[in-house]
């Protein structure tokens, strides 16, 4: 019994490359990664499962025309150039923007990438009668970027952009669209899902080499990445979903993976007992409850009962429950970002206030708050979605009377009802979908609360509704101070915390557990991550 167990663990190990190496030979470094996604995001060169998808299998292989600068962890990450060596707004025309691309850069199968790879590209997005349309990959640029208006070339180095309104924060949204190599196509006789199984070409510093459906996928250093001093140390990294806490807290501890994502928050002390790494920090995140606003007849319609949800919760509790892993939210920006402003309400768990703004909406211990929400089993930054929701449950039904049901499915399922209004069948007949978001910049604030941005056009998805936050928006879009944008932004926030469009819970300290190989690592303030930085012991 114990050779058989032997020969099944080389031969597993085999099935992820890991074979022993000849003698004297170098063994390669390959770093192996669980992730929290259910399956394996896809290949195509827009992968799905959110920004975990973005963050292992997007911008590691197909890059945009700019990049995040991943660079400095003491602050939030900003934009670098990538594809576009730079950029600029028309003097004349807000609306336009122009891209000098890049010179030298080829696809990893050798063709190059130039402005026709980039007005192909646009048109697999934006153009639904384009040949290469791809209609699962532009639901997924479209709802990020509601505002694209048309596009051209205006010479081999030169792309131009013009959105549908002016935007300031345009550039950050064009980081949402991929560069994939139009021969991938071809090469799969012009199917999409066979692109999947090629995989993609993209420009990377990885590239994709093996794929395995709902297994693995593995990607390799491109040597020939054009940013030299960027090349990764690493010669393969392998990506496995495991969307269960607990399979890759075992996956850790018996040898299976190098590195997991969101480490149960319980486990965090013997981890480090047992010498693990265990890495948090700071980053653009919120976990909230997305309210449907917008939803005729539900009782979250009225500000008074979001208000009263915002002093019934234990935010205290819910961080001592996840070990420390997070940070109270009481609006969108974090209290002590300068973007926070200065709002009416300071949230923290106060009942007899919640109780009284229930009672003036028309709910008491005679007629309690019902609501229900829809929740998943795990998912891209969604922590740990039954236990923390559990809480929730408890500490609303304690603190305040509430009564709160749920509708539980899996990751994609609910991030569908990002696409969707209220109203529809993909909410799940719920008050409120747990969905973690970005707040990295502007772009953000716009996608999920702008009223212009309703789904399905864009991702305000529960259709709240504001006009002070409007107002405040429009002024900063068309503005091009920075220090008049950053006072409207202020000014805006203030309506999401007295105006509150979710339930604001806590931001994600983005907890991450390894083993002592892994060497580089930086927790950096965004939802991404430089993969060459990292080496292997």
């Amino acid at each position: 019994m114990i050779h058989f167990r032997r020969m099944a663990a080389a031969a597993a190990l085999l099935a992820l490359g890991f074979g022993t190496a000849p003698a004297g030979a170098q063994q390669p470094k390959v770093l192996r990664i669980a992730m929290t996604a259910a399956d394996v995001p896809t290949t195509t060169g827009m992968p799905n499962n959110g920004f975990e998808g973005m963050r292992f299998l997007g911008y590691p292989v197909f890059e945009s025309l700019l990049g995040w600068d991943l660079a400095n962890n003491d602050r939030l990450a900003g934009l670098r150039p990538a594809l576009a060596e730079r950029w600029e707004q028309d003097a004349a025309d807000p609306r336009k923007w122009r891209f000098h691309l890049r010179q030298g850069v080829q696809f990893h199968d050798g063709t190059p990438f130039n402005a026709d790879a980039v007005i192909w590209n646009l048109d697999r997005f934006f153009k639904n009668d384009s040949p290469q349309f791809d209609a699962a990959g532009s639901a997924l640029v479209r709802g990020r970027i509601p505002v694209m208006g048309s596009y051209r070339k205006i010479d081999d180095r030169t792309i131009e952009m013009e959105t549908t309104r002016p935007v300031s924060y345009w550039p950050y949204l064009s980081l949402y669209i991929l560069y994939a190599s139009p021969n991938s196509w071809e090469q799969a006789g012009r199917d999409w899902g066979r692109v999947a199984t090629l995989p993609a070409a993209g420009t990377g510093p990885f590239r994709i080499t093996r794929f395995v459906p709902r297994q693995q996928v593995e990607l390799s250093r491109n040597d020939n990445y054009w940013d030299t001093a960027s090349r990764a140390k690493l010669d393969r990294v392998v990506l496995l979903p495991m969307p269960e806490a607990n399979t890759r807290l075992a996956a850790l501890r018996s040898g299976q993976v190098d590195w997991i994502e969101v480490p149960p928050p319980d486990a965090v002390p013997s981890l480090r007992a047992a010498g693990f790494q265990i890495t948090t920090g700071s980053y653009p995140h919120v976990w909230p409850w997305v309210f449907a606003t917008g939803k005729e007849g539900s009782p979250v319609q009225d500000v008074k009962v979001r208000q009263a949800l915002n002093y019934c919760i234990d935010r205290e509790g819910m961080v001592a429950l996840l070990s420390g892993t997070a940070e109270p939210s009481v609006g969108f920006f974090k209290p002590n970002d300068p973007n926070f402003g200065n709002p009416q309400n300071r949230y923290r768990l106060d009942p007899a206030r919640g109780r009284a703004l229930l009672a003036e909406a028309g709910y008491t211990a005679q007629r309690p708050l019902r609501i229900k929400v829809g929740i998943s089993t795990s998912g891209s930054g969604q922590m740990q979605p039954l236990p923390m929701n559990e809480y929730l449950q408890q500490s609303l039904k304690e603190n305040c009377g509430v009564e709160v049901g749920f509708e539980v499915v899996e990751w994609n399922t609910l991030l569908a009802g990002l696409r969707f209004e209220p109203t529809q069948p993909q909410w799940l007949g719920a008050d409120a979908l747990n969905i973690s978001l970005y707040s990295s910049d502007p772009s953000a604030v716009a996608r999920w609360f702008l009223s212009a941005n309703f789904t399905p056009r864009g991702s305000n998805t529960g259709h709240w509704r504001d006009e002070q936050f409007d107002a405040a928006f429009a002024a900063l879009e068309t503005e091009r101070d920075p220090v008049k944008i950053a006072q409207l932004l202020r000014t805006a926030h203030e309506r999401l915390v007295d105006n509150p469009p979710w339930l604001w819970v806590v931001h994600d300290l983005n907890p991450r557990a390894m083993t002592r190989r892994v060497r580089g690592f930086q927790s950096p303030q965004s939802w991404f991550m430089d993969l060459t930085r990292l080496d292997m012991q």
